[in-house]
Parts: structure tokens; sequence; C-alpha cells
């Protein structure tokens, strides 16, 4: 391949000027440069750069160019790590400063731009694009609402957890008062029950008992103290009526005993047929005997004043089981329909 052949060199002329560059300037040596057809050739491979006069000028504003966007690269990192508001730098805009890149003499007045904006053009501006502060306090903003989303719906939980739980202790509550009152009324209807029950069985009873004496009066009941009585009390129920008056059997049974009984005059024993034995005392006649066989309302004898008695009356006994220690012959009748 051809290759160019080189540039000439030019004649070298000592500076003259009392205001030109001298020896051990930064810039070296100054020199008038003639051009000539020849040296204004196109040297192909290569370009030619001319000294000129404030090149030291413009290099210096390239170094002052980088460092102000380095500047400005380091604010919008500490703007965005450290989460501090953002302090607003003024920065000169482009054209403010095309000047030290394109070599004019005179600068432009220019607006100063805040650090938070950079790198927001007008257009995204215009669209609602924020800086890196405002996105900053954004973030910062939708993280608390969120915490306080949260923290409020803890709240409405924890609300909502006690209407539940009062809610039903008080069904609860109810539940049991429904529970005691619907007990408290069975209760009842059974006790209503067994008390109509009772009553048809005394209804029935009165059927099979009957009392020993149709008219008379009560003039001595069990328990009474005095001195008439040897065991210091009476035992029994006395019926007063006239001499004479008929005696009936009380209910169905077998006579066990009839004839003179001491204290107790001439005296008759009706056991039933579940052991229970019915004394009647004081009489004035027997009309039965031994190992006879009664039916309820038969008549066994008369009233009399027999024994140790101050009037005519039927003096009547009730011993269970045939125990000695006879018990109040009124419960026991009632028991069985009869009201004495």
């Amino acid at each position: 391949m051809a290759s160019n052949p080189p540039a000439p060199a030019a004649p070298f002329v000592p500076s003259t000027q009392p205001f030109g560059f001298g020896p051990g300037n930064d810039e070296g040596q100054w020199e008038e440069w003639n051009p000539t057809e020849e040296s204004l050739r196109t040297v192909r491979g290569r370009h030619r750069v001319s000294r000129q006069r404030g090149g030291g000028l413009a290099r210096s504003s390239t170094v002052l160019g980088v460092g102000v966007i380095a500047a400005v690269g380091a604010g919008g990192m500490a703007s965005a790590n450290t989460g501090k508001p953002p302090v607003s730098i003024s920065l000169p805009d482009l054209a403010s400063v095309a000047h030290v890149f394109d070599g004019g003499s005179s600068a432009p007045k220019g607006s100063a731009t805040a650090l938070s904006d950079v790198g927001v053009s007008t257009k995204d501006a215009a669209q609602g694009a924020k800086g890196a502060g405002e996105a900053l306090r954004d973030r910062i903003m939708a993280q608390a609402e969120v915490q306080r989303v949260q923290i409020d719906s803890k709240a409405q939980y924890a609300t909502e957890a006690a209407f539940a739980q009062q809610v039903g202790q008080a069904a609860a509550q109810a539940e049991k008062d429904a529970a005691a009152q619907a007990q408290a009324a069975k209760d009842k209807a059974q006790a209503a029950a067994q008390k109509a029950a009772e009553a048809v069985k005394l209804a029935k009873l009165a059927t099979q008992y009957t009392l020993p004496v149709v008219s008379y009066t009560i003039t001595g009941t069990f328990g009474q103290a005095g001195s008439m009585w040897s065991s210091g009390y009476h035992t029994g129920l006395d019926f007063a009526a006239p001499t004479g008056t008929l005696i009936k059997a009380i209910h169905s049974g077998t006579i066990t005993e009839a004839g003179w009984a001491g204290a107790y005059g001439y005296r008759t024993i009706l056991t039933l047929d579940d052991g229970t034995e019915l004394w009647f005392c004081h009489q004035s006649s027997i009309n039965v005997s031994v190992g006879q066989k009664v039916g309820t309302g038969d008549v066994i004898g008369r009233i009399g004043a027999t024994g140790n008695v101050t009037g005519p009356h039927l003096h009547l006994e009730v011993h269970p089981d045939g125990q000695a220690t006879g018990i109040d012959p009124a419960p026991w009748l009632r028991g069985k329909g009869l009201n004495p």
C-alpha cells in the first residue's frame, strides 16, 4: 500500500510577544504557523489537531464538566440511600455550561435544577414523574399507610372477637336460663302429675278403707301427756260417741284377738294383710271371734266405756307389723284417703 508523505515541518520562530507563552509553560513554546497548500492537504490515516490559543481553557473546562456530573451523581446517590429529605443543590442547565465545551466567550444565563429532580425530563415531569427524594417519600408514606391499615385491622379483629365472645356468653346464659326454666316447668309438671296420681290412688283406697265410726267427736289425739295413761302420754286416737254406736272394720283382714284387755276394756285386734294391727278398745260388746275374716265396713263391735275411761268412746291404735309401740293413727288414716 502507498503511504502518504509526511507533512513538512514548520519553521521555528522564537516568540517575540510579551504576553506569549514562554519556556516552562504548560502549553509549551508558542509558534506562528502560516498555512500553505501543502500543509492544508489532508493526510490519510491521520487527524491533525492544531494548537490554538485558549486550548488550556478548553481542557480545563472539560475537567470542570466531568466534576459537575460526578457531583450530581454522588448527590443523587446520597439522597436515595440515606433516606433524608433531598437537599436542593443548584445545578446549571446544560445550556449554561455549553460555552465551556464549545469555547464560547460569553455564558448564557440558565436555570437552577433541584437535585431531587435530576434525571427527570420536562416530559416526565408533565406526566407526573418524580425525583429520587419524592419517590423515597412516597415509599415511606405507603409503608406507614400499610402499617396503619394493619393496626386498624388488628383493632377491628379484637373488637369483633370481644363482641363475638360477649354474644356467645349471652347465648350460653340464655340457653342455661331456658334449660333451668324448662327443668322447673318439668319438675312442676311432674309434681302435679304425682299429686294427681296420689289423689287417684287415695280415691281408690277410700273405696277400700273406711272410718270406724260414722258420727263422732275427736276428744283425744296421739302423744298427749297426762297421768291418766300408764305410759305418760296418749297412745291412740279417741272417737267419742254414745254407748252402743256401731264400730266398723277399717279394712279387710283377720280377727286375731277379741276379749278383755285390762285398762283397754273389751278389745278387738284386726290384722290386715300387710301385717298392720288395728286395736279397737273400750267396747261395750264384741261381735266377732278370733280367726274370723272381715271386709271393709263390717260391724265388729259397739262403743262403750269399759276399762280405764272417763266416758264412752272408741280408742283406736295402729301398730305396723304388729310392733308393741303404735304410731299416730291420724296420718295413717289420711294416707288411706280418710280424713278423721
